[in-house]
């Protein structure tokens, strides 16, 4: 579904936005209180995800955003310290709030529950299907022919990220800084060690009708074969 992001955290923005798309969404940021207003004014959005400092508090905000938008639910982001801030937030009109710093598999899980709240005609999909395999993104479950596979919550974006891009090569650069944001000088040894276990927890071999390969100084490719 359509995001809008307001954080002048360019860094931190583009990690949850990464996450954001990881579990299926389209995530827009912006900087500028001004112009997430013109966003919303805009048909399509779902949600709105505002950084509490970058909005002033957010309360404000939140309350012109109300005027505009009476039912698009919104999630504020903020300091353990700002409580005042988050109660006026509330009060305000916000549906939810996450303290930073934001966990990516816990913002992606409040999200997804705000939409489903919100939009529930609309089937908001937890279950996302590849051939046997099955994902559920809020619950971050991955099945095999019904059967529940032990991942853990890296191993289980990790994988998402493969078939979510089923055929195409992806950079070891892309992979990090999707699932990696925070973590400038990934050791190449510690992805490894990822995509090994899951390539073999989810038995992604040719006689399973997968290969995850390495792509030759570049990356990862998972790919689909014949049978």
């Amino acid at each position: 579904m359509e995001i809008a992001l307001l954080d002048q955290d360019k860094e931190l923005a583009e990690a949850i936005c990464a996450t954001l798309r990881v579990a299926g969404h389209h995530c827009v940021h912006t900087s500028s209180i001004s112009a997430v207003i013109d966003l919303l004014g805009q048909d399509g959005f779902d949600l709105l995800v505002l950084d509490a400092a970058s909005a002033g508090g957010g309360a404000g905000l939140i309350r012109r955003v109300r005027a505009a938008t009476p039912a698009i639910p919104v999630l504020l982001l903020s300091p353990r310290s700002a409580e005042d801030e988050i109660t006026a937030a509330l009060d305000a009109g916000a549906n939810d709030y996450l303290i930073k710093p934001v966990r990516h598999g816990e913002i992606a899980t409040r999200v997804q529950v705000l939409l489903k709240r919100t939009y529930p005609a609309q089937h908001v999909g937890d279950l996302l299907r590849f051939g046997s395999y099955a994902f559920d993104t809020a619950a971050s479950r991955l099945t095999r022919d019904e059967k529940t596979i032990g991942v853990t919550q890296k191993e289980f974006e990790l994988a998402l990220l493969f078939f979510r891009h089923l055929g195409r090569p992806l950079s070891r650069a892309y992979i990090r800084e999707t699932l990696w944001p925070e973590e400038s000088e990934l050791p190449s040894r510690t992805l490894d060690t990822h995509v090994s276990r899951v390539r073999t927890k989810l038995g992604l071999r040719p006689e399973n009708g997968y290969r995850l390969a390495p792509v030759y100084s570049f990356g990862y490719q998972l790919e689909q074969l014949s049978q």
